[in-house]
């Protein structure tokens, strides 16, 4: 069995799905052969940014294999694998390499060396009968711990090399850790004491499932939940407790709320500041959870960190507060009525943009109206929506209320125009009864535009609403 073949057999014992990407690449034949389903791209980018997003739709359950030639094709990766890694999603990328006696000779690109700025793990198979070790640290990497993009490069010298039959492999199992109970009992305490906490719960929720966990420690609490771009969806956005969500945007009770805590308290998120999220204010009391402690102390200080699977640790935090109080604590309808007296406001600030009647159409009414006729045709709860960089996102996120996990994926860390376009795409892939929609704008589609007719030729039908004002909108003050 040549490497091609190999790897197909074991990406069908892993469970692979699909394989996205852009020829030549053996392994593209291969996995037909083995009845994987293949997917070929107009461009690099939007085969990493399906791969990305299948992944998120399934909490990192489900891994996805992303495949391109050597030379140009891994060249072209590198910008869909900084989006992949800095959004924390993974997938396994199996790029073509140089031949062994090339690798390092100029001007050839080196996968090995490169790609290790984008990726959690990178590794150059460098011995053919190394192959189900080297795959198997591969899917291994992918599956466990922080979630990112892992590189096996396959040189071109090895896909003619026989692989001895019958295929020793086993698929890869994935792990969780839990919190130390000192820790989750110390954040309890802290959470119970104080008067005035905020909950912000980011993308590690969704990869944990830990929604009900999250709703769950709210009510309990009585406290306000706001989301991380990423987080967007882990928790109901018409709950009385819920702020809302954004971006560089968002609502004014998310300002409100955070700005006169005591308490943060910061579940399966970074805390990572980016132009294009929310900043973190000055003063309140950090309570830290994550998966990843390279993410304690890097741009917010913190008072207290609990290592952890965001379900396992929620889980321990509601079991400590649940022995500290003894019944309601007797904020929740006052605050809710305050996070709605806040927000009503300011949504009736911006109605003269939501609901303007102008012609040419405004974004902020477009979008209103999509998210209405959505609701009145398919049910919201049966979307999955996402935004583009720059103006769409900007626009959209703070108002589009999301009820279900996974019904909107959220980005931002690193802004590539048109990623949408591949994360509806991928989105569609995971869950065919969904309605995926991407939103972008003019410069967006001129970036990976071509790639609808991807979504065509592939059978993947997808919603693209393309926001036309003939310039860069966020130039304009719009």
């Amino acid at each position: 069995m040549r490497t091609a073949n190999a790897i197909a057999e074991m990406l069908k014992r892993e469970g692979v799905d699909f394989v996205v990407g852009y020829p030549v690449n053996p392994i593209f034949e291969a996995a037909a052969e083995a009845d994987i389903r293949t997917i070929i791209v107009r461009q690099e980018r939007t085969g990493i940014h399906i791969a990305d997003a299948f992944a998120r739709m399934n909490s990192g359950d489900r891994v996805a294999v992303y495949l391109t030639q050597n030379g140009p094709g891994s060249e072209n990766s590198f910008g869909g694998l900084a989006q992949a890694w800095s959004e924390s999603a993974p997938m396994v990328a199996i790029p073509g390499g140089y031949a062994r006696a090339q690798s390092n000779v100029a001007p050839n690109f080196s996968g090995l060396v490169n790609f290790q700025h984008v990726s959690k793990w990178t590794e150059q198979l460098t011995d053919a009968n190394d192959l189900a070790n080297a795959v198997r640290r591969a899917f291994t990497h992918a599956k466990n711990g922080r979630q990112r993009p892992v590189v096996l490069e396959i040189p071109g010298d090895l896909w003619g090399a026989e692989i001895e039959e019958p295929i020793n492999y086993t698929p890869t199992p994935a792990y969780r850790s839990g919190p130390d109970p000192a820790d989750a009992r110390k954040a309890a305490q802290t959470l119970v004491n104080a008067e005035r906490p905020v909950i912000y719960a980011g993308q590690g929720v969704h990869y944990a499932r830990a929604w009900d966990q999250l709703k769950e420690l709210a009510e309990l609490l009585e406290s306000p939940v706001t989301t991380s771009l990423q987080g967007k969806s882990a928790f109901p956005e018409t709950h009385p407790l819920s702020l809302g969500s954004g971006g560089r945007a968002f609502p004014q009770a998310v300002h409100e709320f955070l700005r006169d805590a005591d308490v943060v308290f910061g579940i399966g998120c970074s805390f990572a500041k980016t132009g294009f999220g929310l900043q973190m204010p000055k003063g309140p009391y950090y309570i830290h959870s994550t998966l990843d402690p390279e993410d304690f102390n890097n741009e917010v200080e913190i008072s207290e960190g609990v290592v952890g699977d965001a379900a396992l640790v929620l889980d321990a935090i509601i079991a400590e507060v649940r022995e500290l109080i003894s019944g309601p604590r007797g904020r929740a309808d006052a605050i809710a009525a305050k996070i709605a007296e806040v927000n009503g406001a300011w949504r009736k600030d911006w109605s003269h943009k939501t609901d303007s009647n102008d012609t040419p159409i405004n974004p902020y009414r477009a979008l209103r109206d999509l998210h209405a006729t959505l609701d009145e045709t398919v049910g919201i709860d049966n979307v999955v929506a996402t935004h583009d960089a720059g103006s769409p996102r900007d626009q959209m996120s703070p108002f589009w209320n999301s009820t279900t996990p996974l019904s909107y994926i959220g980005w931002g860390k690193t802004t590539q125009l048109g990623t949408g376009l591949g994360y509806a795409m991928g989105a569609k892939v995971s869950d065919p009864e969904k309605t995926c929609v991407n939103v972008w704008g003019d410069a967006a589609i001129g970036m990976t535009g071509m790639d609808f007719e991807t979504a065509v030729r592939e059978n993947i039908p997808i919603l693209s609403v393309l926001l036309n004002n003939f310039s860069m909108a966020i130039e304009l003050p719009i």
